[in-house]
């Protein structure tokens, strides 16, 4: 089989290409240039292009042919520009995500079956595996890679069932510590390399500088609630329905300056998100405080002191309908149904015990325990056990 390998020049993608080849496949590597403008970076040279010689090595080394691709004008287009606008909006985006939705397994996969290959490999932590229903119909499930550490399922929670079908993901029986390991016995210049940090299509990079290219900083108040505060006492009213209680449960509180003491200043609440504590200089407190909410009219950012504020906490969210994408479209809800899972609203969080529920208002997602800092734009992923069923954009 002909498998084109997105060699990233990290450690990952280089030992997916090396198991590849032992399998005896037909491997072709291709490294994605994704970004252009070092002048936000933390480095003193552009990422890629150390990047891109790794990758260049890594291929000799294994024999393997080896391509470099330009993609930065669509990742700007379908990346930076979406981040952009959804922080200039107040919401949490996921760039990780889209680029797997939009480029790796769009754009990167169609130039890929255009070179003639039969499938596409990333070195993502998790697994794909190929079922038959009762009508013979194949059905792909995407699941956890086997480190519980580094699974990376959630970043790929955005696939429908066609790309599925043409991805591989040939460490996700692995550790990383396995991973490591093969690497060193290779000799491969990346066995030891740093995971990268930051935005995927940059690299190295401070976020609020990054955003300051396009969004100009803007003096706003930053307003402390206090626990006393009565909208946490609201009464938990009797209701007509299922859909009415979630209605009230996933619904954000709301503040107004009058709610609370002014106790600082910010450069633009469009640098933050919430749940956030760092950057917002604040002191004079036994705890931290978090941002529990932004006003964008107003660039106002409320805060409450403790990670256990209880401003901090909800117990259900909302996805619109049209935001719902479901990777198993065969257990797709109808209107009215509900279904018994586990989720989490970021990466790296366990999963959570909780119910989805279709509605003609839109799809909700019930916690059993209430969670933290869920925020707009976030990318909320419902799983069972091992696999993962869908996703959407939380409300």
């Amino acid at each position: 089989m002909k498998i084109v390998v997105g060699l990233s020049g990290g450690v990952d993608s280089s030992v997916a290409a090396y198991l590849l080849q032992q399998q005896g496949h037909e491997v072709v590597a291709l490294f994605m240039r994704n970004w252009n403008d070092a002048s936000v970076t933390l480095e003193d040279e552009c990422p890629w292009i150390e990047d891109s010689n790794d990758a260049l090595m890594v291929a000799q080394k294994l024999g393997i042919p080896f391509q470099v691709i330009d993609m930065s004008d669509l990742y700007k287009e379908k990346i930076v520009d979406y981040m952009f606008d959804e922080y200039q909006k107040g919401r949490t985006p996921n760039p990780d995500v889209l680029c797997n939705r939009e480029v790796k397994f769009d754009v990167f996969l169609k130039t890929a079956l255009s070179l003639g290959a039969d499938k596409v490999a990333t070195g993502h932590y998790a697994r794909v595996e190929a079922t038959r229903d009762e009508n013979g119909q194949e059905i792909f499930h995407l699941l956890a890679g086997k480190d519980q550490n580094k699974d990376q399922s959630y970043f790929l929670c955005q696939l429908n069932q066609e790309q599925l079908s043409k991805a591989l993901f040939p460490i996700g029986e692995l550790t990383k510590p396995e991973v490591r390991e093969i690497a060193r016995e290779m000799g491969l210049v990346t066995a030891e390399k740093k995971d990268s940090q930051g935005l995927c299509f940059i690299g190295k990079v401070s976020l609020p500088t990054f955003l300051q290219q396009q969004l100009d900083p803007k003096e706003g108040a930053i307003v402390e609630i206090f626990k006393d505060y009565s909208g946490y006492h609201q009464e938990k009213p009797e209701f007509s329905s299922k859909l009415k209680e979630l209605q009230f449960l996933s619904e954000k509180i709301t503040y107004k300056k009058q709610d609370g003491k002014v106790i600082g200043k910010h450069q633009g609440a469009h640098y933050f998100t919430i749940g956030q504590s760092k950057g917002l200089g604040i002191g004079g407190h036994a705890e931290s405080c978090f941002i529990v909410s932004r006003d964008m009219p107003t660039n106002t950012l409320f805060v409450g002191e403790g990670k256990n504020f209880p401003g901090l906490f909800r117990s259900a969210l909302k996805i619109e309908n049209n935001e719902v994408h479901w990777v198993r479209e065969d257990l797709r809800l109808r209107n009215g149904e509900s279904m018994k899972v586990q989720a989490r609203i970021r990466y790296r969080q366990a999963l959570e015990e909780a119910t989805v529920y279709q509605f003609e208002d839109g799809f909700y997602i019930e916690f059993e325990q209430p969670q933290s800092a869920i925020a707009e734009g976030q990318f909320a992923a419902w799983y069972a056990g091992e696999e993962l069923l869908g996703s959407g954009v939380i409300a």
